[in-house]
């Protein structure tokens, strides 16, 4: 006590041993200081809450969502929707920012904190960087279509350019083709149509202006992902562009992450929202919004449904990624990270059912001009984004105007989600070896998304669909996805122990939070996790991108893709087990020793707590 006086004495008589005190009045010794000043913190708090709102709602809130409600009950789906929120979403989402808060560390160096479970951290590393990789290509497509919109025709808009086939007909001329029946062998009945000066093309093979502009102009798609075709030089160049707007977003560290979010989390909103206004005003508009909110009750009764509406939540939620982890590893060590995560699980829960109210309004209006019902234009996916919302457009006034807006808004939410997960994956990188990466981090970060740009180049040649596709089936999504958060939340709730980690949240924020969330981290979410990765499994079949069926070696490939995180938790577990292992010491002994924490609670108590304010040093 007498040694902690002398010391608070120096600080305040201008001392040469300047100490800096916490919120509580605990010292952070000079070397923790230096880590913090170097790893850098938020400028100001809403710096930290806009990067979770651009990390969590991305492109998937604008063309997953809305499609998934509508094809699995429309209202009903929001029954599984958000019991999956409030039993796996949001108690992951306040695990992850608050472990990151309390130990000050990316999601590698984390796992001090239960040694055995950093497996869990290399799954979420590997799972982040081959996620970087390909969810940028639907930026370098957004792009593409935005610099194809600054114009005065929209080039999908009619079929006499180069690219388009003699079957080709726009929605409105095929309204007026002349269509007839044939009967061959007396069973075959087919549908010909008279097309231009084709006056005999089998109905089946008509094609659209919008399709052809997406498959023969945008990607120039080949027959297979065996005929890889040469470079698309425009989309390698939009490419480009976007991994420099990233890395520009991320290169001088989080301080400057924290300014740039102003601009790419908050623009989206008002995108969507005159995007809505304009929505809600066509003919045709509220029977979309209809078609999207009426419940089926009747879809409950499939278990997909429940699978999907799991699936959406993590996706959405950006869990297990390292990123939430590396965002709130930047905070001050009180702030409260409860209010935060619920604040923003709301946000991200809201924008979703926001989106499908702009997506639907315009596919509502699309119907009804074309005729059609809603199930025949509502797709998922790169469908929804570049097929879908590219024929609607071209049914408004100014279509060049709604069409850049569209793809900006694209542009915009899924670019603050890139850089944060590419931030996750930097941040727990140089945080387990900073001694060789923090002092070259710019450098580091140019490597890195260099390294990921030329990847990311096999997305983007003649046949880069087929293989973007199979990253997206098996990388990061799905069964790998589920089964890392089941990890980490036995990791937590069962390794650490759920109690033990309520007590840090309360040291953080002053108070324990609703006992729900530490009964979920135990028992529910592991439990859902694994109910719903074994239904994945059971009811798994080789993916398809539209017809074509991919070669057997693509699936292996894929299955590489998804085991290289699954199989990290058991796998270092196992490592640290053996080495671990020590003579004459039982299995059990063995176990927990590398269950416990492998540093000081006590001491990290002490550290990256917020500096004190001038009242506080005064008082001190």
């Amino acid at each position: 006590m007498e040694g902690d006086e002398k010391n608070k004495n120096k600080a305040v008589d201008g001392g040469l041993e300047m100490t800096t005190y916490g919120a509580n009045g605990t010292s952070i010794d000079k070397a923790d200081q230096e880590e913090m000043d170097v790893r850098g913190t938020w400028t100001n708090h809403l710096d930290f809450i806009l990067s979770l709102v651009g990390n969590a709602i991305g492109i998937g809130n604008v063309w997953r969502f809305p499609y998934l409600c509508y094809k699995n009950g429309g209202g009903a789906f929001l029954i599984p929707y958000l019991l999956t929120v409030v039993t796996c979403g949001v108690p992951m989402f306040l695990l992850e920012v608050s472990l990151g808060q309390y130990l000050g560390q990316g999601g590698l160096t984390v796992w001090k904190i239960s040694p055995i479970a950093k497996g869990v951290g290399w799954g979420a590393v590997i799972m982040s960087a081959l996620l970087n990789v390909y969810y940028i290509i639907v930026l370098c497509w957004a792009l593409f279509y935005f610099f194809q919109s600054l114009t005065t025709d929209l080039p999908w808009a009619s079929c006499d350019n180069w690219w388009n086939t003699p079957e080709c007909v726009s929605a409105w001329a095929r309204k007026d083709m002349n269509c007839w029946s044939e009967v061959f062998n007396s069973t075959i009945n087919q549908t010909f149509c008279e097309v231009g000066n084709h006056t005999r093309i089998n109905e089946d093979n008509i094609t659209d202006p919008v399709k052809e502009f997406w498959v023969r102009r945008a990607l120039q798609t080949t027959d297979g992902i065996d005929s890889p075709g040469g470079l698309r030089w425009e989309l390698a160049l939009t490419l480009l562009i976007a991994w420099i707007l990233c890395y520009f977003c991320i290169w001088k560290g989080v301080k400057w992450t924290g300014k740039v979010v102003y601009f790419t989390a908050l623009f989206p909103y008002l995108l969507m929202f005159i995007l809505l206004i304009r929505g809600v005003t066509l003919p045709g508009a509220a029977e979309g919004i209809k078609f999207y909110l009426i419940p089926d009750l009747n879809k409950l009764a499939n278990v997909k449904v429940w699978m999907e509406a799991v699936s959406q939540v993590f996706w959405s939620y950006a869990l297990v990624l390292g990123s939430l982890i590396a965002l709130g590893s930047y905070n001050k060590f009180d702030n409260n990270c409860y209010r935060d995560s619920i604040v923003i699980c709301t946000i991200n829960s809201c924008t979703s059912l926001f989106a499908g109210f702009v997506i639907f309004s315009v596919l509502g209006f699309m119907a009804t001009s074309q005729g059609k019902d809603i199930s025949e234009v509502a797709v998922s996916g790169s469908g929804l984004a570049f097929l879908a919302y590219p024929t609607a457009v071209l049914q408004l006034p100014v279509s060049p105007l709604w069409a850049a807006l569209f793809f900006l808004m694209l542009l915009m939410l899924g670019l603050d989600s890139q850089f944060c997960t590419i931030e996750g994956f930097i941040t727990a990188v140089s945080d387990e070896w900073p001694q060789y990466l923090r002092k070259y981090k710019e450098i580091f970060i140019a490597i890195v998304c260099l390294l990921s740009y030329i990847v990311g180049l096999t997305c983007v040649t003649k046949g880069g669909i087929y293989v973007f596709e199979i990253f997206d089936n098996y990388a990061a999504s799905g069964m790998s996805l589920i089964f890392l958060i089941m990890c980490q939340s036995l990791a937590m709730g069962w390794g650490f122990g759920a109690d033990r980690w309520y007590d840090c949240i309360k040291e953080m924020i002053g108070y324990y939070p609703f006992f729900w969330w530490k009964f979920c981290w135990k028992y529910v979410t592991p439990g859902i996790c694994g109910v719903v990765f074994l239904l994945n499994v059971a009811y798994w079949s080789n993916p398809k991108y539209m017809d074509y069926e991919y070669p057997i070696w693509t699936h292996l490939m894929g299955w590489c893709f998804a085991f290289s995180s699954m199989l990290c938790p058991v796998v270092y577990a196992i490592y640290m087990f053996l080495i671990s292992r020590k003579e004459g010491e039982t299995w059990k002994e063995t176990l927990m020793a590398i269950t416990r924490p492998e540093l000081d609670m006590k001491s990290l108590q002490n550290k990256y707590r917020s500096a004190p304010t001038p009242d506080e040093a005064t008082a001190v």
